[in-house]
């Protein structure tokens, strides 16, 4: 079950895509927003931390079907 995270970053769809290939003035680029800057690492390092937990988790369970073969 590995996934990540893209809180800070963008995901059009490919007709977004297609649109902002003839956007000129660079109008189109929306990102997540949060309400303040602080909220906004706090969400980022919370779900860093997410993922490093899943990293080791991983590992472990790894290391137990290694350790029982």
């Amino acid at each position: 079950m590995e996934t990540c995270t893209d809180f800070l970053f963008a995901r059009p769809s490919f007709l977004e895509g297609v649109a902002r290939i003839m956007d000129v003035g660079d109008t189109l680029n929306e990102y997540n927003s949060s309400p303040s800057a602080q909220e906004a690492d706090a969400i980022a390092i919370s779900l860093d931390w997410s993922m490093v937990g899943q990293d080791i988790d991983c590992a472990i369970d790894a290391y137990e079907s290694q350790s029982e073969a």
